[in-house]
């Protein structure tokens, strides 16, 4: 990975229960896992994805979160949009981890160098700071879960 994309850029956003979070500096007492969408349609494979971290452990021994990206928009449309998908979870657990990003996402890509919205990025970014430990994109593979507990 060539240097200047090995820093998770610190980004604000609300999680699902409304409170203000900024990744990865709110997440830093472990090791943290960030899966990025960019679809509504991502959400099957950021579910997968967080499945199997949880079934094998993760749960307990990572920060684990997803930040659905959505570009830029008024205040009225992101209370609208939040709301709909605060609609769409019941689940508390699930909420708290859920961080929507209203952002400039060409600029949010770049700092990345994520090529495409065309699937879900991953990132493994290290304790206490926001050094980019491994990347990777689509759901996160068996060979994968095993690279991200070697950290």
């Amino acid at each position: 990975m060539s240097p200047e994309f090995n820093q998770f850029p610190s980004i604000q956003g609300n999680n699902l229960n409304k409170e203000k979070k900024v990744v990865p500096d709110d997440f830093v007492d472990k090791n943290l896992i960030v899966i990025v969408a960019f679809q509504q349609w991502h959400q099957a494979l950021v579910d997968e994805s967080i499945n199997l971290l949880e079934n094998n452990g993760l749960g307990s021994t990572h920060n684990i979160i997803e930040v659905p990206t959505i570009r830029k928009t008024s205040k009225l449309n992101e209370i609208y949009l939040d709301g709909i998908m605060r609609a769409g979870i019941r689940d508390n657990r699930i909420r708290n981890r859920t961080i929507t990003a209203y952002l400039d996402k060409e600029q949010f890509r770049k700092d990345l160098n994520i090529p495409d919205e065309e699937t879900i990025y991953w990132f493994l970014v290290q304790k206490d700071t926001n050094n980019i430990l491994e990347r990777g994109y689509g759901v996160i593979s068996n060979k994968e879960l095993e690279l991200i507990k070697s950290y």
